[in-house]
């Protein structure tokens, strides 16, 4: 499977298996210049919080995958992630950290850890499980 980087809730199951490069988004400015660069078919997206409606123009414009650092599949992103069939793994953590989302608990070192990790780096989203969704490190 190759080296599983961060796991999450599994919004749906899914045998699509996007691959492309994290883009961390932490501002709607984010998502505009993504949109606007014509690279967005090249991305997946990592975004602090599964509430993050700023995300809704890339979902309806064709993102191929979606990572959150908290927020649950009930949540505004992972009903819109399931509408448009696009692959998303929920409050995901870094399967080399013991850093966990706490709700009400958890500061941004956290979140910070997760996006320096995770930018840039070339991975596969794994949403066949039903219940875990996996980042795994492309090859």
């Amino acid at each position: 499977m190759g080296d599983v980087l961060a796991e999450g809730y599994n919004v749906f199951n899914t045998n699509k298996s996007p691959e492309g490069v994290i883009k961390y988004l932490g501002a709607p400015q984010d998502v505009i210049g993504l949109i606007q660069s014509g690279k967005l078919g090249e991305h997946i997206l990592l975004v602090r919080g599964g509430t993050t409606t700023f995300l809704a123009p890339a979902l309806s414009m064709g993102a191929i995958g979606v990572i959150t650092m908290s927020g649950a599949p009930e949540s505004h992103l992972g009903i819109l992630s399931r509408e448009f069939q696009t692959p998303c793994v929920m409050t995901a953590y870094l399967t080399s950290s013991d850093s966990r989302y706490v709700v009400g608990e958890t500061d941004d070192s956290h979140f910070e850890e997760i996006a320096r990790e995770l930018d840039g780096k070339r991975v596969r989203l794994d949403c066949t499980d039903h219940e875990v969704g996996r980042v795994v490190l492309a090859d």
